[in-house]
């Protein structure tokens, strides 16, 4: 399991390094690039299309290798424009200012987002910061919407990561720790991949793994049922 979630944060900080590994744009490139960003940090889908489409034809010539990451951006974007999806959410987290979580009632069900789970500013580095009332959630039924990053295998999945999404990564930005779960299937059992939004249900564990000195995941989820989410 370890190992396998070592492999996904690899996979994730690669694509950061190979984005910003590629030749330096001239100033308007960057300019692009940065309102290409905003937009889709903000969710201004109408904006970003037209954007990352200007910005793929300045890197055609100067880094084609960057493509692929700017058309999945596009179809993406495009994606969400044509489906109505409202913008990224914003969510506090400084310790003065960040909504503590509440326990559910016995027998009820935790639902919330996964930002809103990780609303907290994190010591990636050294840990030990996760507020109590986080803390205090482990054991919990909970129920999370997100997108699938196997971890074992691309069919019949007993592991896998849960991210809040993909418009980050396609940017070389992989999602912090405490913005990524690491769900797994009972014994025995297993899931297909599915390429969009999902809807995960199961029991939480809240527990700062490390492996080689490194943090690597502080949530967990036992999977209970995995289905899409509703458009």
């Amino acid at each position: 399991m370890i190992r396998g979630i070592v492999s996904v944060f690899a996979v994730l900080s690669l694509l950061a390094v190979t984005v910003r590994a590629e030749p330096t744009p001239v100033a308007d490139d960057a300019t692009v690039e940065v309102r290409a960003q905003s937009a889709m940090n903000r969710g201004d889908w109408e904006r970003a299309v037209p954007l990352l489409k200007e910005l793929r034809e300045k890197y055609a010539d100067i880094a084609p290798e960057r493509l692929g990451a700017i058309d999945e951006q596009i179809r993406m974007a495009e994606r969400a424009l044509a489906t109505g999806a409202p913008p990224p959410e914003q969510v506090l987290t400084a310790a003065d200012v960040r909504k503590p979580h509440s326990l559910p009632g016995d027998g009820q069900v935790y639902e919330t987002t996964i930002k809103e789970l990780g609303n907290f500013d994190y010591d990636q580095n050294e840990g030990g910061n996760i507020p109590n009332d986080v803390k205090a959630l482990s054991g919990s039924k909970i129920r999370l919407k997100g997108f699938m990053i196997p971890m074992d295998q691309a069919e019949s999945i007993t592991s896998f990561a849960l991210v809040p999404d993909l418009f980050a990564c396609c940017f070389g930005q992989p999602p912090q720790i405490q913005h990524t779960l690491v769900a797994s299937t009972p014994k025995g059992k297993a899931v297909s991949y599915y390429p969009d939004e999902i809807v995960v249900e199961g029991r939480l564990i809240v527990e700062e793994k490390k492996e080689d000195g490194f943090l690597i995941s502080v949530f967990e989820v036992e999977v209970d049922s995995v289905r899409p989410a509703s458009k």
